[in-house]
C-alpha cells in the first residue's frame, strides 16, 4: 500500500497548477454549464450508469486548459491525483475511459453546445466585472542597427543606442506592436514611448 492510498495529505505546498484549478473552481459557472448538458443528455433511468455531467465537463475542461488528448487525459487519471479530486473522482473506483471522454466531446459537438458554454462563462465575468473588455496586447522586438561610424559625419545614427536584451547589449532600439482591444488598430513606437496608430490593413 502506497502513502497516497491512505488519504494523508503529506505536502502543504501548493503548485501552480493547483493554484490554478482552484481558481477555476471558483470562476466558472459550474451549475449553469451542467444544466445546459443536462438539457440535452438527460440523466438514464436503465442501464450502466453513466458518469456524472459535472465530472465529464471538468475532464472536458482540463483537456482545453493543458491540451491532453482523450488517451492522455484517459492516462492522467491515473497518474496525476489533483486531476482526479478536481473532477471529483478522488475515491471513485470507476474513472472515465477514452471512449466515454470522446462520447462526451461528440455529444458537445452534436448539440452545439461549445457557444452556449462561452456565451454562459462570457456573461458570468460580465456580471462579477472580471470580463476584460478594453487594453492593449503588446509585442516587443528589437530592431538592430549597424555600428560602423564609416559614413559621412562620421557618427552612428543619433536615433539608436544602446538598449539591453537579456544580458546581451545592443545598438538599436525596441520596437513595439501592440492591438488595442476595443479599436483593434495597431500601435507602434520605440524605445521613446511615442505612438502612431494604423489601420489593421495598413
Amino acid at each position: 500500500m502506497k502513502q497516497q492510498d491512505l488519504g494523508l495529505n503529506l505536502s502543504t505546498r501548493r503548485t501552480r497548477k493547483a493554484e490554478f484549478l482552484d481558481e477555476m473552481e471558483l470562476v466558472v459557472p459550474w451549475r449553469e454549464l451542467v444544466a445546459l448538458v443536462t438539457q440535452v443528455a438527460p440523466p438514464k433511468a436503465t442501464g450502466r450508469p453513466p458518469f456524472a455531467h459535472d465530472t465529464m465537463l471538468r475532464l472536458h475542461f482540463l483537456q482545453q486548459w493543458f491540451g491532453l488528448s482523450d488517451l492522455a487525459m484517459e492516462e492522467a487519471l491515473f497518474d496525476v491525483p489533483l486531476y482526479r479530486t478536481f473532477a471529483g473522482l478522488g475515491n471513485a473506483e470507476r474513472l472515465p475511459d477514452r471512449v466515454s471522454i470522446l462520447r462526451f466531446r461528440h455529444l458537445l459537438e452534436e448539440h452545439e453546445l461549445a457557444l452556449q458554454i462561452l456565451a454562459t462563462v462570457n456573461a458570468t465575468l460580465s456580471a462579477k466585472g472580471l470580463m476584460l473588455k478594453s487594453g492593449t496586447a503588446i509585442d516587443a522586438t528589437l530592431i538592430a542597427a549597424p555600428t560602423s561610424t564609416k559614413n559621412s559625419t562620421g557618427t552612428r545614427d543619433p536615433q539608436m543606442h544602446q538598449t539591453k536584451k537579456g544580458n546581451q547589449w545592443y545598438h538599436g532600439m525596441k520596437s513595439h506592436i501592440g492591438i488595442d482591444a476595443d479599436s483593434g488598430l495597431r500601435q507602434r513606437g520605440g524605445d521613446g514611448g511615442q505612438r502612431e496608430r494604423r489601420d489593421p490593413g495598413a
